[in-house]
């Protein structure tokens, strides 16, 4: 049996000690209220820093503490956890079961691969975008599985040839491996439901403030800032950080066009599927203007969401035999525990608001004087650099709320702030643990934590520039 980390077992004694201590104080933080929402955010992020449990299992900690200390009542914190946003995210964990189950993603996956060319730069680059567009609309966590064992196939190449494993052969495994990973982070940026950080945001807007952000308009502000990102992380890994100049290896076209053999042809399912996936994003994309030719048909972005769950459970695929495209036993697969997380963040941002935290911030802000464009900068870098270190998620469930007080203090609208601090949340490029995908390259064996953290700092920092011209500039152009 493997061991509990100390900080896991120091970590789940240290969350309630933090909750107890706070609600024992001989006096008001701010009020009783929001002194036990305090209380309960300092045991959730004690939980969720630890890992003491589940992220999810803290994130069901709002549902017993707030009603049992009058903050809110039970039905009111339950509401949370099935808010809108919480089923639209389902039913894009739907869809991407269904693209997994018929293995279209590693289809579409290789034949961007196979486009972009086979020079070992361009194969980098066919690697990033397969990652990054599949990271658009499924788990970066599965992007970066489907990809890793295509990518050690076409380094295994290099290792095996004549001349060895040299610097050049390092060089580009490390560029496709970092590639690989860097780009499923900065590809989810792109859509609402391509990371669970901007799903928490857009939950809070709605919940909180009746702000409709709909999948085209995040799309207008991420599709540009994922292909601005991507891009620079190309030129750092094979231009700058890790070149591989006069490299040559024929044969991976091979294995790319080995691997779409294994797949064989397109089947019917993998059609319907590609159908079923295209309708979607054509209704998400059009949705204003469908809106408009059809007064009084009100389609949201969680109704087509749900409109996709349910075709690809009750279209058949073949009637006579009963063969659906998916059965409820898929969903064993889904990730229920996020939809969970979910929750939880918004049961807390609703705490904080009700309880006059969001208020309290916004009145001390409005008060200093600090610059905006200051304040910002600070606040982007401070997420980014934290993220390294826990759950995004997690880490924008407890922020977010803060930073719309900070924003309504600074009397800018809190879309300006909210949106590339809410990004920041996906650009931990630094370390192992900072996301999914960096732990499952760095398990690879080519990549070293100091190869990482050497690059990742530089494209960490070059992020916060990027988001904080996008405060600046792009977001007000937008909204």
């Amino acid at each position: 049996m493997v061991k509990n980390p100390i900080t896991k077992r120091l970590g789940l004694f240290l969350g309630p000690l933090f909750f107890i201590v706070v609600q024992l104080l001989p006096f008001d933080i701010l009020s009783n209220n929001a002194d036990t929402v305090i209380a309960t955010s300092l045991w959730m992020v004690t939980w969720w820093i630890t890992e003491a449990v589940s992220i999810s299992v803290t994130s069901l900690l709002p549902l017993l503490l707030f009603p049992l200390f009058k903050i809110m009542p039970i039905a009111d914190v339950g509401s949370n956890y099935g808010s809108p946003i919480v089923f639209l995210f389902f039913g894009g964990f739907v869809l991407a079961l269904a693209l997994e189950k018929v293995n279209l993603h590693k289809r579409i996956a290789l034949n961007i691969i196979k486009k972009t060319g086979t020079t070992p730069n361009k194969v980098v680059l066919g690697f990033m975008i397969a990652t990054a567009f599949m990271s658009m609309w499924i788990s970066n966590t599965v992007s970066t599985v489907v990809m890793l064992p295509i990518a050690m196939s076409v380094i295994k190449l290099l290792i095996d040839d004549e001349d060895g494993f040299t610097k050049k052969d390092q060089n580009f495994a490390l560029s496709v491996m970092l590639g690989i990973a860097f780009s499923a982070n900065a590809g989810g940026i792109a859509t609402v439901i391509g990371t669970p950080p901007n799903s928490v945001l857009i939950g809070l807007l709605e919940n909180e403030y009746n702000i409709e952000v709909s999948f085209f308009k995040w799309m207008l502000i991420g599709v540009p800032f994922s292909f601005t990102l991507i891009t620079i992380i190309y030129f750092v890994l094979v231009k700058w950080m890790f070149p591989n100049e006069g490299l040559k290896f024929s044969a991976s076209k091979d294995i790319i066009n080995d691997e779409l053999k294994k797949l064989g042809k397109t089947s019917g399912k993998e059609k319907q599927v590609l159908i079923t996936f295209a309708v979607i994003v054509f209704l998400w994309v059009f949705r204003s203007l469908i809106n408009s030719l059809i007064p009084g048909l009100g389609l949201s972005d969680t109704m087509i969401s749900i409109f996709g769950a349910l075709a690809l459970f009750t279209i058949p695929f073949n009637i006579k035999q009963g063969d659906y495209i998916l059965k409820w036993n898929d969903t064993q697969n889904l990730a229920w525990g996020i939809l969970i997380l979910f929750g939880g963040g918004l049961a807390l941002a609703k705490g904080m608001s009700d309880s006059g935290i969001v208020d309290v911030v916004a009145t001390t802000i409005s008060t200093s004087s600090i610059s905006i464009l200051l304040m910002a900068s600070l606040l982007i870098l401070l997420m980014l650099f934290m993220t390294e270190l826990m759950s995004n998620v997690a880490l924008t469930a407890v922020l977010a709320p803060v930073v719309a007080g900070i924003a309504i203090g600074l009397e800018i609208p809190i879309l300006y702030l909210l949106i590339p601090v809410t990004m920041a949340s996906s650009c931990a490029f630094m370390l192992p643990m900072a996301t999914p995908p960096n732990a499952i390259v760095f398990a690879s064996g080519y990549v070293k934590v100091s190869q990482m953290a050497r690059v990742g700092i530089v494209l960490n920092l070059i992020s916060v520039v990027l988001l904080v011209l996008m405060f600046q500039f792009f977001v007000p152009l937008v909204f």
